[in-house]
């Protein structure tokens, strides 16, 4: 069982709670063992949007498989440092220490840099506090126009609506992106959102063209990313030609259907690599033979795949086209 666990504080905003707590919550519905809670200093918490909440004073006995997160305030109410006290704010540090993941939407932000969780990382938030936020924890790198940022166990949000993106790339990288773009599809949302901003996620990040065959294909590779998949196979889904395959994936994504299904796999390795598994046992679990691949794509300076397990900086390497995306 994994818990999740949301720190409120008077005067949140609904969406930065309500769309995370949809997307964790339809994973539940999907089979997958989520349980979460809601906590707070006092038993009624009210909102920006006038809905008043009822959360437990008590928090859950953590693992380092679960989540917390912090979802964002109104800054005028509290000053944006906000109101969360120094023992919540230990025991985000602590969670983190003992390998938990923390995370923030908008404004929550403060309250992991008020933890110390953002010194020496890079972060992000809401547009209009990202310089105050860069002043009060110069420490911090904050990252201007993001929708989210995942750099060793700290997430952090732009707010509001990317809560939801920000939750589904947790998702997917627990569960394959195939699961979170089940779980945006029954959320109606968009699940290849990123505009022209860069993302964490190779689902989001490769998700914005127009292509129907490369997103039949996409899809394919999402949900059986640990196989080796023929070029014929692929095309196959598509509806299209092989070359005409390798050509339209790259010109849609800027890769070849290979170097797509080694993101996935190298990003899937990095969750479990952050969470204590051995480089061999990540390289097994996502389709490699050996980790001797695993190791050479994490090493490469300019790949695509982000590091979860320390900054998330998306590269531009692009892997060699071949007739097998294994």
């Amino acid at each position: 069982m994994t818990r999740v666990v949301f720190l409120l504080v008077p005067q949140l905003h609904l969406l930065d709670l309500a769309g995370p707590a949809q997307v964790f919550s339809s994973a539940a519905d999907l089979g997958y063992d989520y349980q979460l809670h809601y906590v707070a200093e006092r038993e009624q918490v009210p909102t920006v949007q006038g809905v008043p909440l009822v959360a437990d004073t008590r928090w859950p006995e953590l693992a380092p498989d679960d989540l917390v997160i912090v979802p964002g305030w109104r800054p005028a109410a509290h000053g944006p440092q906000g109101p969360v006290s120094p023992g919540d704010l230990r025991r985000l540090a602590a969670h983190h220490a003992a390998g938990g993941t923390v995370a923030s939407v908008c404004a929550g932000a403060y309250a992991l840099g008020r933890a110390g969780l953002l010194d020496g990382r890079r972060c992000t938030t809401h547009h209009e506090v990202q310089d105050d936020l860069a002043r009060r924890h110069p420490a911090a790198q904050v990252v201007r126009d993001v929708l989210y940022v995942v750099d060793d166990r700290v997430v952090t949000s732009a707010g509001i609506a990317s809560g939801i993106d920000v939750a589904l790339h947790l998702v997917a990288t627990r569960h394959g992106p195939a699961t979170a773009a089940k779980i945006a599809r029954t959320l109606v949302v968009y699940a290849r959102r990123n505009g022209h901003e860069p993302q964490a996620s190779a689902l989001m990040r490769h998700r914005s063209h127009l292509s129907d065959s490369v997103h039949r294909v996409q899809d394919l590779i999402d949900s059986r990313y640990a196989e080796p998949l023929p070029l014929a196979e692929l095309a196959a889904a598509g509806g299209v030609a092989e070359r005409t395959l390798t050509r339209l994936f790259r010109a849609s994504t800027g890769l070849t259907p290979l170097g797509y299904q080694q993101l996935l796999r190298v990003e899937r390795a990095e969750h479990l690599i952050g969470h204590g598994g051995t480089v061999e046992a990540a390289a097994r679990a996502v389709g490699f033979t050996d980790a001797r691949m695993l190791r050479r794509l994490r090493a490469r300076p300019t790949r695509s795949a982000p590091v979860l397990t320390g900054s998330s900086r998306p590269g531009s390497g692009t892997p060699p086209a071949t007739s097998r995306a294994a």
